[in-house]
C-alpha cells in the first residue's frame, strides 16, 4: 500500500461538477492499493499518518500531528501510485490491486481513520475526479507498507 500525504489548508474533490469531499486544515491522502494488501497495511498506515508530526507548533517546528490539531482527512483512491515506468513510455499497473480488492481496502482505510475519531471525506472510488488543494508548506510525504514488511 502506498500513500502520498499533502498537508493542506484546504482541499476538495469534484466529480462531474459537484464537490463530493472537502476539508479545511488537514491532509489530502492519495491511496494506492497493491494486490496483496490487507487490513494490516491499512491499519498500520492510518495509525502512522494520524500520528505523523508534520504540523507546526507555536515555534514553527514540525511537532504536531493531525490528531493534535483536530484536522481532517480527504482520502482519494489512486492506483497510479503503482505505475511502473521502467520500460517503454506507457506505464504499467500490474502490481496495483484489481478494482474489487482495492475498493475493499480503500474503504477499510477510511473506516479505520474514522474509527480513530478523525473526520474523513473522500473521493468516489473509480470515478474521474478533479482534486483541488492548497498545499501548506508545501509539505508532501510518501509512505509505504507492504506485506513484506509484516
Amino acid at each position: 500500500m502506498k500513500c502520498v500525504l499533502q498537508r493542506v489548508s484546504q482541499a476538495s474533490v469534484d466529480v462531474d461538477g459537484a464537490i463530493v469531499g472537502e476539508i479545511g486544515e488537514g491532509l489530502l491522502v492519495l491511496v494506492g492499493v497493491a494486490q496483496d494488501d490487507s487490513d494490516i497495511e491499512a491499519t498500520w498506515l492510518v495509525d502512522r499518518i494520524l500520528r505523523l508530526r508534520i504540523f507546526n507548533d507555536e515555534d514553527g517546528r514540525f511537532n504536531r500531528s493531525l490528531l493534535d490539531i483536530g484536522g481532517a482527512l480527504l482520502v482519494v483512491s489512486q492506483f497510479t501510485l503503482f505505475a511502473d515506468t521502467r520500460k517503454g513510455t506507457r506505464p504499467g499497473f500490474s502490481s496495483a490491486a484489481d478494482p474489487d480488492h482495492a475498493r475493499i481496502i480503500y474503504e477499510r482505510f477510511c473506516a479505520i481513520a474514522s474509527d480513530r475519531g478523525v473526520r474523513v471525506e473522500r473521493g468516489i472510488f473509480g470515478a474521474h475526479m478533479r482534486v483541488s488543494l492548497v498545499n501548506d508548506g508545501p509539505v508532501t510525504i510518501s509512505m509505504e507498507r507492504s506485506s513484506a514488511d509484516r
